[in-house]
């Protein structure tokens, strides 16, 4: 067996790189801790089982001083172009409900995410995924995670055919090789697949024109010994479609096609990321650069090319720079493109026009084009559960039972399902109005295109709230939109507890970046179909300041605005210079505050059951009150 060097002179590696070394291709300390009668992993385990797509993780809200943490492990799918087989959703249901904490979460990946799992059940819980066809392999770690694709399917429009296609042949591509997942999780046992297109099975043993791509009688061709120096994020789409934010993956790639609509190739963009780090200056978002048109024929060549040059170059001893962004940065895209060259064998060809892109959230019915059609679901803050009225949670489990429709998550954090016939669509429609799911029209636009991250409790790098929190804070913001006259208006806001930007949150047009305890980073200027990067405006914005600080920007832009220009795009045109100017000079009518003029008092333990609830649910205590007062009212009249 060959180890895999890494070519990339840099004297001393980061620790990580070590424990990937001596993990027998992912293997242990995961298969031994595994059996050890213990709450949680060692160090080296929970770098090695991310590779597994699990993240171990504590219930913040349980800690106590002197006792123990409150361990529990977060699972996410791996699941290309966010494809979904009912049976496999009914399972994901079932374990959230038997094994976790009674919800699933829908990433900004097209990918799922189970909560609250302990370490006793992890291997019936990764064992029944593995199953039903599932799989969570490289969900997390230093790899390709889940390819992305636009989540519509329709079947008469090629295009979007091609791109769900090459979704699935570059996720099989990059999937490790190793037999450790399934020697962890299934014993070992043979598990049927989906079987893989013969040019990807050839493609990862050859070098195709070019050297060096592959390692030769390695358990990982493409990866070799040390995998990749960071996790690694691709996506493919066609032209003009943006649902899965193109500008932000280490590799996108968009489908070209001729006059008759058949594939000739694709656009290729590179070194796009979101993670960054506060007060850490040579951290930063990016934008992917266009880098090359390339043939169908050659497209495997060309991806593997792009990742042994990241793979073998990339910064293996600063982990903070290690995303491909950072090689691009430094070296400079044509250096970027020459070292590819090397390893493609051949030149580059030049990138092709596009036309712009839009973002398409794909909620309500649509036709398929083939008779069949399909349906986008909203997800409140991306969380399937069950609340009151709203019963999402219900709705889809009797969907796929009912009808055994398959699903594809959005990269917006809903889901769609597809392939209904024609003659089951009022029922359909009838399960979603009992169980309470709004339709596209009734949502507001705040809420629709907002994202958020699941940040607090779970999430060990959150600095503060974000999923729990965001639905008050869109209320209030709409409050203030309406205060001022523009109770039409709507944006892009996207919220994260941590600046590693899982929402990626410096696309929008509003962002809120958690930088310390109940206190946002505040980023402008991002557009409605995010292909611009946002701008930091205020390093820290307590979380009671958020009128204050909002109102005059919203003043200044119902002010000053031009025809059809997007809050966003306002931002950016007139600078923060100005829109500093204006806030300073600001003078609002009366004092605003993030409390309500009308206050009711609820005190001891139903206070503390109403903020539980809060808290689960991520609906704000004051819209929850709101709600079984009008509830209770509507009884009595």
């Amino acid at each position: 067996m060959v180890q895999a060097p890494i070519k990339s002179a840099q004297s001393k590696r980061s620790k990580l790189e070590g424990i990937k070394e001596r993990s027998q291709f992912l293997l242990e300390p995961v298969l031994s801790e595994l059996q050890q009668d213990t709450t949680h992993f060692s160090e080296d385990g929970i770098q090695i089982l991310k590779f597994h797509g699990s993240y171990q993780q504590d219930n913040r809200d349980n800690r106590v001083k002197g006792q123990e943490k409150d361990y529990q492990f977060m699972l996410r799918t791996r699941t290309p172009a966010g494809h979904l087989p009912a049976e496999l959703y009914l399972t994901l249901d079932d374990l959230s409900e038997k094994y976790g904490n009674h919800t699933l979460r829908a990433t900004t990946r097209q990918a799922f995410q189970m909560h609250g799992i302990l370490k006793k059940d992890l291997k019936a819980t990764m064992g029944a995924i593995i199953r039903s066809m599932g799989s969570t392999l490289g969900a997390c770690g230093d790899l390709s995670r889940n390819v992305m694709a636009p989540p519509a399917l329709f079947k008469d429009r090629p295009e979007y055919v091609y791109a769900h296609e090459y979704a699935n042949n570059i996720a099989d591509l990059l999937t490790p090789q190793t037999r450790a997942y399934y020697e962890i999780w299934v014993d070992g046992e043979k598990v049927i697949t989906a079987e893989e297109n013969p040019d990807v099975i050839a493609a990862r043993q050859s070098n195709g024109s070019g050297k060096g791509t592959v390692y030769h009688n390695s358990v990982e061709p493409i990866y070799g010994t040390h995998y990749m120096p960071r996790k690694f994020k691709c996506a493919v789409t066609v032209p003009g479609d943006n649902s899965i934010d193109v500008y932000t993956q280490d590799l996108a790639l968009v489908v070209i096609t001729d006059e008759n609509h058949e594939l000739q190739g694709f656009n290729v963009l590179a070194g796009g990321g979101m993670g960054r780090t506060h007060n850490k200056e040579e951290t930063f978002a990016r934008l992917a650069d266009p880098i090359c048109y390339v043939d169908k024929a050659d497209v495997y060549d060309l991806v593997k090319s792009i990742v042994a040059t990241q793979r073998d170059y990339g910064n293996r001893v600063n982990r903070r720079l290690a995303r491909m962004k950072y090689l691009i940065h430094d070296w400079g895209v044509e250096k970027f493109k020459r070292q590819v060259e090397e390893f493609y064998g051949k030149p580059l060809q030049p990138f092709k026009s596009l036309p712009d892109w839009q973002f398409e959230d794909y909620l309500g019915w649509y036709e398929q084009g083939d008779d069949k059609l399909f349906v986008g679901i909203p997800v409140r803050n991306g969380r399937i559960y069950d609340n009151g009225q709203f019963k999402l949670k219900t709705a889809l489990r009797e969907i796929a039972h009912q009808f055994h429709r398959p699903m594809r998550l959005t990269g917006n954090q809903s889901l769609l399902i597809t392939e209904i016939e024609p003659q089951d669509k009022d029922a359909i429609q009838a399960i979603l109005d009992r169980c309470g799911i709004p339709s596209k029209d009734s949502i507001d636009p705040l809420e629709r295109y907002a994202m958020a991250c699941p940040a607090l409790p779970t999430c060990g790098l959150a600095i503060t709230e974000s999923e729990r929190i965001i639905p008050s804070i869109l209320d209030r913001v709409r409050s203030l939109l309406t205060k001022l006259g523009l109770k039409d208006e709507h944006f892009v806001i996207r919220m994260t507890g941590c600046p590693n930007g899982c929402a990626r949150p410096y696309m929008a047009e509003l962002g809120f970046v958690g930088s310390a305890p109940n206190s946002y980073q505040v980023w402008l200027g991002g557009t409605p179909n995010q292909n611009r990067l946002a701008e930091p405006f205020i390093q820290r914005m307590k979380e009671e300041e958020l009128e204050t600080t909002l109102e005059p920007i919203f003043a200044f832009f119902k002010q000053d605005r031009q025809a059809e220009e997007s809050f966003g795009q306002f931002c950016a045109r007139v600078g923060f210079e100005a829109i500093r100017d204006f806030s300073g000079s600001y003078k609002p009518k009366k004092a605003v505050s993030g409390r309500r003029k009308h206050r009711i008092g609820v005190v001891g333990e139903t206070y503390e059951q109403l903020k539980a609830h809060s808290e689960k649910t991520g609906i704000s205590m004051a819209k929850l009150t709101e709600d079984a007062i009008a509830a209770y009212l509507s009884q009595q009249s």
